[in-house]
């Protein structure tokens, strides 16, 4: 066919993939683009800076999304929420850099001199056990040229820089800059690390990234715990801050989905768990399953059902308690088991999840037991990464916007959704 006698027919856009059609997310380009958080000035002794809100994220947050409409008339969040760089950047100021938000437990600093670090945006911290005895949490930054001090975990009598050999006590002063004659208008006092707050609540280290802190301020247990959890601190305490279990083992997993869709999947209620999870659901009593909503957290409880198993194997015990502390920890407590998971994000469409699995002293020594245990938590993971990636692969189709929820079921869901909306709303 000649040139001039070509013709091209045009397909009609589909009236759905019309309606929500939205800006393809550029996954190269949001990989490398830093997030927006400020700096921390040098000079800046203890708090961390806002950043200025992207208009556009902000828009998609008052135009697309109404927490004001009851459950069973309401549509989940636009799928804008997980797949915008910007939105995460929005997410990261007014939501994780404001309370106190867990990130360790106190196994990770047990001793004087164990530390561990960590990341929260573009936030590096460490958290330490200083030669006292007590836990100092610190931006894991050098005052000199901003080389991270510290990585991993481990045991360290001080920190020293990688880069030029500055280093710092375990409280954060400055014990020693190498190669600095001559300079002038040089405190030493002022060049100690930055300081987070920071607190413990039974096996928790919970770090707050907002709020002010002085070398000597200290933040009482139960007033950090209140602030986190509120009127389910007592709930919490008595099922979950239990002095017979002991820290057993870590594991941690890389998804490829934004961490919200990893909270969804925990917040849905037990919906999936009998389409997804059909070992899981062999050992509990779906029809029991009920939620109730508190301000900060969200209670899934579970009986336990008959596991058909010929050895009397069973890991879940009697009854579940599944435990949502907003934004993005988990308390899961069953049987002789708890288990914790803390959705970390790491960009608008990878997260990290990190468990962390304690277990009743009497039994921690049982290897068949724990083996067989954490190899039946290891299958339901897998079978969860395999449903978060396909998510989120679904939400960034131009035929998807947003859903609609279960009312039934998806009450937790609904209460995480409205919470964040009004934290990212400001």
């Amino acid at each position: 066919m000649s040139m001039a006698t070509a013709m091209f027919v045009i397909k009609p856009v589909s009236p759905l993939i019309r309606q929500c059609r939205k800006p393809r997310l550029n996954h190269h380009h949001a990989a490398h683009t830093p997030l927006s958080l400020n700096r921390v000035a040098t000079h800046l002794p203890t708090s961390l800076p806002s950043a200025a809100a992207p208009s556009a994220a902000k828009s998609t947050v008052d135009d697309e999304f109404d927490p004001a409409l009851p459950i069973e008339e309401a549509s989940t969040p636009p799928s804008s929420w997980y797949t915008d760089p910007s939105f995460l950047d929005l997410e990261l100021d007014r939501v994780f850099y404001r309370g106190w938000q867990a990130v360790g437990c106190t196994d990770q600093v047990k001793s004087p001199q164990d530390f561990f670090t960590g990341r929260l945006g573009n936030v590096e911290f460490v958290v330490c056990r200083d030669d006292n005895g007590k836990i100092r949490a610190f931006h894991n930054v050098c005052r000199h040229h901003a080389s991270l001090l510290a990585s991993g975990s481990g045991r360290k009598s001080c920190f020293v820089c990688p880069y030029h050999g500055w280093t710092y006590a375990l409280n954060g002063a400055l014990l020693r800059a190498t190669r600095i004659k001559g300079i002038r208008n040089f405190d030493v006092k002022e060049f100690g690390l930055i300081l987070l707050k920071v607190a413990t609540w039974g096996p928790f280290v919970l770090l707050n990234f907002e709020k002010d802190v002085s070398p000597d301020q200290e933040v009482e247990s139960d007033t950090a715990a209140m602030e986190w959890t509120g009127s389910c601190v007592d709930i919490l305490g008595n099922n979950c801050i239990d002095p017979s279990l002991t820290y057993l083992c870590r594991r941690e997993y890389t998804l490829e989905c934004n961490w919200k869709v990893f909270c969804d999947n925990y917040l849905d209620g037990g919906y999936h768990v009998p389409y997804a999870h059909k070992g899981l659901a062999s050992g509990l009593k779906l029809d029991s399953y009920s939620t109730t909503i508190h301000e900060k957290v969200s209670l899934q409880i579970c009986e336990g059902g008959s596991t058909d198993s010929a050895d009397d194997f069973d890991r879940l015990g009697a009854k579940a308690l599944y435990a949502f502390i907003y934004p993005n920890f988990m308390i899961n407590r069953y049987g002789p088991w708890m288990d914790t998971n803390l959705v970390v994000p790491l960009g608008p469409r990878k997260c990290r999840v990190i468990f962390d699995y304690f277990l009743k002293d009497s039994l921690k020594d049982d290897k068949i037991f724990v083996e067989r245990s954490l190899q039946d938590s290891e299958r339901v993971q897998m079978e969860d990464i395999v449903l978060c990636e396909g998510v989120q692969k679904g939400l960034e189709s131009p035929a998807y916007c947003r859903g609609r929820y279960a009312p039934t079921v998806e009450n937790a869901m609904y209460h995480f959704h409205g919470l964040l909306y009004h934290n990212v709303k400001g």
